[in-house]
């Protein structure tokens, strides 16, 4: 179990459910309802917007014949690096200095701002504000705004 778990370790139980079951060619519906499970949980799980329960867990490793405990282990691994990612990031900004409407696709408050450096500062730097780009002026070094923008 250890070796897989370290194959995978860090993604969410739900990514390596689909895969699984795109592997064995089974659809996610008709697996849902034969664990007895409301295809719609069932799907958010898969696309990793739910988390994985102990209850269901259980009932998909003994249908799909995996080792118990497996899929409640890789959440537990997930929740950990996604824990890890927001203390890790030592970027921190004040998210009032730039407008929601700066970035409209995506939740201002889950960027990492340092992944994405270059998403962040070619927006900021091609639609910002001049008060966004002083802000951005704060949070990263001459250099990098320079290489990316």
């Amino acid at each position: 179990m250890f070796h897989a778990i370290t194959a995978v370790k860090g993604i969410h139980p739900g990514v390596y459910l689909e895969r699984e079951l795109k592997k064995r060619n089974i659809s996610k519906g008709r697996f849902s309802l034969s664990i007895q499970e409301y295809p719609q949980t069932f799907v958010a799980v898969t696309k990793g917007k739910r988390r994985m329960n102990p209850s269901l867990a259980l009932r998909i490793e003994r249908e799909l014949k995996l080792e118990d405990g497996f899929l409640m282990t890789l959440q537990g691994f997930y929740d950990m690096e996604v824990e890890k990612r927001k203390h890790s990031s030592s970027v921190k900004p004040n998210l009032q200095r730039f407008r929601p409407a700066l970035f409209w696709e995506t939740d201002l408050a889950k960027l990492n701002w340092e992944l994405q450096q270059a998403y962040i500062i070619r927006r900021v730097m091609s639609r910002g504000t001049k008060q966004e780009q002083q802000e951005l002026a704060s949070l990263y070094e001459a250099s990098i705004i320079k290489r990316f923008s």
